[in-house]
C-alpha cells in the first residue's frame, strides 16, 4: 500500500504496450553471435551451427496452477518460467541456446512487478548462457501467464529420448527428491496462516535450514543442463526425462515408451532431508509424497550395463550433483518399489486433468 501523498504503482495499462517491450529490450543484454536478428522486429532470426540438430520446446506458468502469488515473487515466477524450459532441453541431451518470452498480463500489473519477472528469467538466462530473442505481450483478462519457448542444439546420434531404454537397463536419478514438493507444502501453510485470501504473504521463510533448501528449490529450480549435455555427449544414457511431474510420472513415461517394465528400491531413493521431516511430522509418508511430487527437475535416466564407465566419466564431471541409482528398468511390464519385502504399485505423479 502506498503511503499518504505518494503515487500509486505505475501499471502497464498507464504506459501501453510499445513502450513496455522498448522498457524490455533495453534490459536484455547484447544480442550474441548466430542471433542475426533479436528483440523488435516481426520474427527472431539465427544461424544454427552446422551439424547440429535443434531441439524445442514450450511451458507456460498460469498463475493459480503452477504459481500463487500470495508468495511466489515476480522474480521467482520469471526465474522458473525459463528454468523449466531449459530443462526440457537437458533431458534431450541438448545445450539451450535462446528463448521467447510471451507475457499474457492482467490489466493490474505495475511495471514494478514486470521489471522483476524480468530479472528473474534474464538471471536464469545467464546461469544456462541462454539469450533472450524475442516474444510477445498481450492482456489478459484473467490470471497472469508467462509463456517461454527455449530452442536448444544437439549433434546427431546424441540425442536422448524416453524411448531408447531396454530391459535390464539401470535406472538413475540427480539430485534429491521431494524438495520442491516439501516446500510448496511449507509455503502454502505459511500463506494460509499470514495473508487473506488476495494478496502476498509476508513469508520470511522455515527457520530449519533443510526446509529453507526445499523452499528455494520449488521457487527457483535447478536444471540439470551440465548433467543432461553429458550423458547426452558421451552416450552413455539410453533414455532420459526431467522429473517435471514427478519421479512416478516420469519412471511410467520412460518404461511405457521404451516398451519395459521397472522396478524402484525405496532403500536407495536419494529423499531430501527437509522432505522426510515436513511430510513424517505432518503425518504423511515421506517416500510416497516425494516420488509422488513434481516440481524437482531433476533427471531421471537409464543406463546400460556396457555404458557404466561411461557414466563413471559423467559423475565426475557433474560438479558435485549427487548421481544416485534407484532400480532397473525390467522385461516385465509391470511397475513397482520395493518397500521392505513388499513390492508396492507407484503413487501418480501430478497430472493436469
Amino acid at each position: 500500500m502506498s503511503s499518504p501523498g505518494s503515487q500509486p504503482p505505475q501499471r502497464v495499462s498507464d504506459v501501453g504496450e510499445r513502450v513496455l517491450i522498448e522498457r524490455i529490450r533495453k534490459r536484455v543484454p547484447p544480442t550474441p553471435a548466430g542471433l542475426i536478428v533479436a528483440i523488435g522486429d516481426d520474427a527472431a532470426v539465427a544461424a544454427l551451427d552446422r551439424g547440429t540438430l535443434q531441439v524445442l520446446t514450450t511451458d507456460s506458468l498460469v498463475e493459480g496452477v503452477h504459481f500463487d502469488r500470495r508468495f511466489s515473487s515476480p522474480a521467482d515466477i520469471g526465474y522458473k518460467a525459463l528454468a523449466v524450459n531449459v530443462s526440457d532441453v537437458a533431458a534431450m541431451g541438448g545445450t539451450p541456446r535462446l528463448a521467447l518470452l510471451s507475457l499474457m498480463l492482467p490489466e493490474a500489473i505495475t511495471l514494478a512487478e514486470v521489471d522483476a519477472i524480468l530479472d528473474g528469467l534474464l538471471e536464469m538466462a545467464a546461469e544456462c548462457g541462454v539469450a533472450l530473442a524475442g516474444g510477445n505481450i498481450t492482456r489478459s483478462p484473467g490470471p497472469l501467464v508467462v509463456d517461454v519457448t527455449v530452442s536448444g542444439s544437439v549433434k546427431p546420434r546424441k540425442i536422448l529420448t524416453r524411448g531408447g531404454g531396454r530391459a535390464g537397463d539401470a535406472l538413475y536419478v540427480t539430485g534429491r527428491l521431494g524438495a520442491a514438493a516439501a516446500g510448496l507444502a511449507w509455503l502454502r501453510a505459511a500463506a494460509s496462516s499470514t495473508a487473506p485470501e488476495s494478496g502476498r504473504a509476508h513469508v520470511s521463510g522455515p527457520e530449519d535450514a533443510h526446509l529453507a533448501e526445499c523452499v528455494a528449490r520449488h521457487c527457483r529450480p535447478a536444471p540439470r543442463v551440465r548433467i543432461g549435455a553429458l550423458l547426452g555427449r558421451n552416450r552413455a544414457a539410453s533414455a532420459c526425462m526431467d522429473l517435471s511431474d514427478g519421479l512416478a510420472d516420469a519412471v511410467t513415461q520412460i518404461a511405457s515408451a521404451s516398451g519395459t517394465g521397472a522396478t524402484l528400491d525405496a532403500s536407495l531413493l536419494p529423499i531430501h532431508p527437509g522432505a522426510i521431516s515436513w511430510f513424517t511430522a505432518a503425518g504423511g509418508d515421506p517416500l510416497a509424497a516425494s516420488v509422488a511430487g513434481g516440481d524437482d527437475y531433476e533427471l531421471l535416466f537409464a543406463v546400460p550395463r556396457r555404458r557404466k564407465g561411461r557414466l563413471r566419466a559423467v559423475v565426475r564431471e557433474s560438479r558435485g550433483i549427487p548421481i544416485t541409482r534407484i532400480g532397473e528398468l525390467t522385461a516385465e511390464r509391470t511397475i513397482g518399489i520395493v518397500r521392505g519385502e513388499r513390492i508396492e504399485p507407484l503413487p501418480a505423479g501430478f497430472t493436469h486433468f
